[in-house]
């Protein structure tokens, strides 16, 4: 159960970035839909258990290394060669999102431009990567629990404190911006571009746990505690659609109507997971490109990070509505193969 616990607190913590902490991402994808948008965040979670388990799973039958065992055993040589390449600059998107997503935090928690906020989370991320200061990223990763907590509370606060019926908030909601053109395909977009995401991290964590069995239960767990989250933080936004709509960082706008401190604890958590998944998705971009630990690689993560920098300016609810349905596209490929590849290991075998 302690290896099962490992790989699913894993999971989530890769998934529950700055994108899906601030409420935006739910916001585009489920909320803008109503209450079929709460039936999406049902079946996201339903997929996300399925494909936790089939990828932690396979990850530990092939003993795996890295993404790319997974991915070419799914795929094959030569689509294989396309989802590993569509993995590696997923997550220089990611980056790119991350930074402009740091400026946010800081513009509506603190009125710094969004752009200079940018440029300091830049500076940081990159420094980090460069330093290689492993020490640093754990100590960030471990505050993921207590944003959990956080946004489970500010989301059941939300839900306390609604002021219109739902009939009303599902009209207001109709005149959002989707990040889809239909509930289920938001919710299909949402599972799609996180796993992307999440193949790198549950492939190793798989080919690392002692059995299959403890992969897959955690792949499951994973999968079921992060649809419980999103059905919840997602009704909560919900309920407050008519004050946060609008902005950047919806689930902070909430935290500081509770109490500015908890607004300030909530914008400080948010920095940091930004922070955190920005390390992991430049670290792991550099890393496929150039030889870690070495002065080329130090060069290319800095450059890297000028680029992402430049690429932020686009605006963080910009780049949410549109890098994440982009890869979510491509995410499909992923996801066929994950089926395709699970019945047919099944079938080997019965036989």
């Amino acid at each position: 159960m302690k290896e099962s616990l490992k790989i699913a607190g894993a999971f989530v913590g890769v998934i529950v970035g700055a994108g899906f902490a601030s409420g935006r991402e739910l916001m585009q994808m489920f909320v803008v839909f109503g209450v079929w948008g709460l039936l999406g965040a049902v079946v996201s979670a339903a997929l996300f258990i399925f494909l936790g388990m089939a990828l932690a799973g396979m990850g530990s039958r092939l003993r795996a290394k890295s993404h790319k065992d997974v991915v070419y055993a799914l795929c094959g040589r030569y689509l294989g060669a396309f989802v590993d390449l569509m993995i590696t600059f997923f997550m220089f998107a990611v980056t790119v999102v991350m930074l402009a997503g740091g400026g946010a935090v800081l513009e509506q928690q603190f009125a710094i431009p969004s752009m200079l906020g940018s440029a300091a989370v830049t500076l940081i991320v990159v420094a980090i990567v460069c330093l290689d200061v492993q020490r640093v990223i754990a100590m960030i990763g471990a505050v993921t629990p207590l944003l959990i907590l956080m946004a489970v509370a500010v989301a059941l606060y939300g839900v306390a404190t609604r002021g219109l019926g739902f009939g009303e908030l599902d009209q207001l909601a109709s005149q959002q911006e989707a990040g889809a053109s239909h509930w289920l395909l938001g919710a299909l977009l949402y599972v799609s571009y996180n796993i992307v995401a999440g193949v790198p991290f549950l492939a190793i964590m798989g080919g690392a746990a002692k059995s299959e069995k403890q992969a897959m239960w955690g792949g499951i767990l994973g999968g079921t505690l992060l649809g419980l989250l999103m059905l919840v933080m997602s009704l909560g936004l919900l309920s407050r659609l008519d004050s946060v709509a609008d902005l950047p960082m919806p689930m902070l706008s909430i935290a500081t109507e509770v109490s500015p401190v908890l607004g300030l604890l909530m914008a400080v958590i948010i920095f940091l997971m930004i922070v955190n998944t920005a390390v992991g998705t430049l670290y792991s971009f550099s890393a496929r490109m150039l030889p870690a630990g070495t002065r080329k690689f130090r060069i290319g993560s800095a450059a890297a990070g000028v680029l992402a920098f430049i690429g932020s300016l686009a605006g963080f609810v910009s780049l949410v509505g549109q890098v994440y349905p982009f890869f979510g596209y491509l995410g499909f490929l992923l996801i066929g193969a994950v089926v395709v590849g699970w019945l047919r290991a099944g079938r080997l075998a019965q036989a």
